[in-house]
Order: structure tokens, then sequence, then C-alpha cells
């Protein structure tokens, strides 16, 4: 399904924004403040930053397993964030020994090779990946001291010569904002005020993700019981003091609820890791002085997009549309598990990561990391919602008028009237529809795709959508599970 919106359709909302009516139980995100810069600054020097990363250190490929496994943990961390307060997040690995991650401004994360290795089980390593997102979430580095010098620094700083080794230009203002490039690579300097928030925001996350937030605390101790040298990642983030009893006591009071084990799935990667070719720190840096990594990223095909424009939405995945998808990558897993969408409650494949829409067009998501690219999701589900301004619901013309949008905006056909469905005890209805995927054929050539649209009413004059996609071809395969989620759905 093609992500061209159709902006103009007044009565079509996000079903995130319903959602957002329903407060669940349990812990609650704090407000992060107002720095002084905005976050479009934020998310320039973010992406800038990155850019540099690529050009300074080893990263592994959009396609490498460790890379699409950490997307795919990370987007089910982003989902966890009220929009209002998230950022285009976006997930990139780096082939370096050391036990470390960082997350720039405006949301680029870059988790090392080490720390998956490290990681004893998949909510460690959520762990680590949910305390940096929260120095994001946080904004801490647009709180650092000498704020209106970069504010005022970033007016050029699109002009900004990338690679730069004085103090002024894109390095400058990093070096203001706590970031800085030297002999062990990136460095961001947080306070250990900084470290405590972000492990309470952290704790949060890990919570609403379905992880138990202990596991945090027992990363860090684990580090600081190595002997010898301390992990990167603790020179990096000072211990704020009584880590392990201050998460104890953050989380004492939240509801309990049953926490998600370990994944097959991290234990795989975590393997395959285990023989990735790695860097030491030092290493890295030689090489960064003469230029090595540029070019072997860019021969491994590790290509980074300075565009910025990238949402968390279609950051999940990066493939472009001329190659072919392994069915294998994109299967459902037979494990189901409910998931609380606002209003709503649906099972869904456990590997296929829930993605909430980033502006009021876009539609939420349920697909697996490897069946979105920045094209579309070709494997997965989209939901929007639609209303009728007050006007009595006829569900088989607002359905009508729905593919006629869509047929507008995506280009789909449909091949099928709309026919009556029961949704535990609702009328909905029911339509087929054909576009063009987004993944081609093994051979190379476009391939049409099957989607299915499933409209569902609800109160306020409000019509729920979904629309299953997969190749024609496949499609078969993936219907049952799609039947199974319809099934599940409670209102």
């Amino acid at each position: 399904m093609n992500r061209t919106h159709a902006k103009q359709l007044s009565w079509l909302i996000a079903l995130f924004l319903v959602a957002s009516a329903h407060p669940q139980a349990g812990p609650q995100f704090p407000n992060p403040g107002n720095p002084h810069m905005s976050r479009d600054q934020q998310h320039a020097l973010g992406m800038q930053a990155a850019a540099q990363v690529y050009q300074q250190m080893p990263v592994l490929p959009d396609t490498s397993p460790e890379t699409q496994y950490i997307r795919q943990l990370g987007h089910k961390l982003v989902a966890t964030i009220p929009p209002q307060y998230s950022w285009p997040f976006e997930f990139h690995v780096v082939a370096e020994k050391d036990i470390n991650a960082f997350a720039l401004p405006g949301g680029p994360m870059f988790v090392n090779v080490g720390a998956i290795v490290a990681a004893a089980n998949e909510a460690q390593l959520a762990g680590v990946m949910a305390h940096e997102m929260s120095h994001v979430y946080m904004q801490h580095s647009a709180k650092q001291e000498n704020k209106a010098e970069w504010t005022s620094g970033l007016a050029g700083l699109a002009g900004g010569i990338l690679g730069a080794t004085t103090g002024g230009g894109m390095l400058g203002q990093l070096a203001q904002a706590g970031v800085q490039f030297g002999a062990q690579g990136i460095m961001l300097k947080y306070s250990r005020t900084d470290e405590s928030q972000a492990d309470a925001v952290g704790a949060i996350i890990l919570y609403k993700a379905g992880y138990n937030p202990q596991a945090l605390a027992d990363f860090f101790k684990t580090l600081e019981a190595q002997g010898g040298a301390p992990p990167q990642f603790l020179s990096d983030h000072p211990n704020p003091g009584n880590r392990e009893q201050a998460i104890e006591h953050e989380i004492s009071a939240w509801p309990p609820q049953q926490y998600a084990g370990d994944s097959v799935a991290f234990q795989k990667v975590r393997q395959h890791a285990s023989g990735v070719k790695t860097y030491t720190a030092e290493e890295i840096a030689q090489g960064a002085k003469t230029g090595q990594w540029s070019g072997h990223n860019s021969r491994n095909g590790a290509a980074f997009s300075s565009s910025g424009n990238t949402p968390a939405a279609t950051a999940v995945s990066t493939r472009t549309p001329s190659a072919a998808v392994s069915l294998q990558n994109v299967l459902p897993s037979q494990k189901m598990v409910a998931t609380q969408l606002g209003p709503m409650q649906m099972a869904r494949p456990e590997n296929w990561p829930v993605t909430p829409p980033q502006h009021q067009a876009d539609y939420l998501t349920i697909a697996p990391a490897a069946g979105v690219t920045n094209n579309g999701v070709g494997y997965g589900v989209l939901i929007g919602a639609a209303k009728t301004k007050g006007q009595a619901i006829n569900m088989d013309t607002i359905t009508m008028e729905l593919v006629e949008q869509l047929q507008r905006s995506h280009g789909v056909k449909p091949v099928s009237n709309p026919q009556a469905i029961g949704l535990n005890g609702v009328q909905g209805r029911s339509v087929m529809m054909e576009s063009t995927s987004p993944f081609p054929a093994s051979n190379g050539q476009q391939q049409p795709e099957r989607d299915w649209l499933v409209t569902v009413p609800q109160a306020n004059d409000v019509i729920v959508f979904f629309i299953f996609v997969a190749p024609q071809s496949e499609f078969p395969r993936f219907q049952p599970t799609y039947e199974a989620m319809l099934k599940s759905l409670q209102f």
C-alpha cells in the first residue's frame, strides 16, 4: 500500500488520535519541558551528526539481521510514547566491540554489536535502548549550557561542512550540545540528573512495552561488576547513585502485569552478532583518520539518507523497492499477543510491531519490520478511522466513498462489491482491492498486491477501517492471520 496520503480528505482521522482520549492505567510519561530550540532544529542537528557517524564508524547495512532486529525492537518501544512527545526515531547498528549505544538529538540511535552480545536477554537490550530513547524524549542535549549560542549557530547549520575538524561549524555546535567526536568515537555528555531522568522514563517505556523495568538496572549492574576498565557505556552515562533502588521504588506502585520473557528472535540475533566482524574503539578511531569507514560502509550497502524526512513509521526498513523481500522475514509468528489500541483490542502476531501514526492523515500500522519500505507497507495491516460529519452511517455508502478515496490517493481498484461481515456482533463491510506492491517479485518485476478493506461502524459517527495487504500471489498465506486478527477484535 503506497504511503501517499490524501490529506485533503477532511473526515479522515488517525485512529491513534481517537485512542488518545482513552488513557491507560499505569505510569504516565512526564512532560519533557521546552528547551530553547525547536524540534526541527534538534532533528536537523541529529541528522547531521548521524551522517558524521557513517563517515567515522563502521555501520552494518540495513539488511543485516542485527539492524532489522534492532529496528523491530526499537519501534516496539517507540509505540509506547505519546505522539505529541515522540520523535522520528531511526535505528542503526555499529560494528564495534565495546558495550555502548547512543541516541542523537531528534531521534537517530546507534547500538553497538557489543551491546547486543552483552545483553543477557531481550529485556536488557530493550532497557539500554529505552534509556537512550529517554535522553531524546527529555531533550537532554537541547538543555545543555550555552543554549543561546547553540540556537544562533543553528541558523547556519545547513551550510556547515561535515567532517570539519575545528571547533566551528557542525562539530562546534555538537560540542555545545554535549555531543563530541574524538579518539573513542562519539561521546555524549550527560549529568547524573540526566541519567536519573533517563532511568525513570526508560522504565516507563519498558513497562508499557511489556518488559520488566528491572532489566535496565540488571544490565547496568552486570557492567559495573566487570573487572578492568569500565565499558564505554558507563563513562558516557555516569551512575546517578542507587540506580537499582531508584528503579525498584519507581515501579513498586505500578499495576502488576505479566512481563514478556526472552524471545527466540533475540537469542538468534545475539548468536549471529557474536560472529560479526567488529572493531575496537581504537581501530575505529584510526580508521576514521584515514577515511576508511566511508568506503567500507559504501561497499557494504550501509548508506545514510541525510534528508531528515524519514518518519518513524517508515524507519523500520529502508529497503529499496528494487530488492525482493524474503518470505521468511515477513511471515507472521504463530503466537498472537493481545494489543490495546485505544478504544479497541486486537490480537497481532508477536513479531509484528505496532507503529503509531506521526501525522493526522497517517495510518497506524501493524507490520513485520522487513515488510515496510520507504515506499509503502507491503505486508501487514494499516488502520485508520473516518468521520461522517454527523450524518447517519450507511455502511455501503461510506465504504464505497472510502474505496473511491483510496483509488484516488493510492491507485487501488476494487475487485468486489462491499460484502457484509460480522465482527463480534457488529456488522461491517468487506471489499477486496488490488494495487501494485512496493516489493517486486523474485524476478525483479512489479507484482500485483491484494488489499483487503474492512470497515466497522463505531459510536460518534466514526468508522474504523483496516487494510490488510500482501502480494496477490502470497495473500492466501497471510489471510488466515488477518482473519484471526479480525476475529479477536473487541471494542
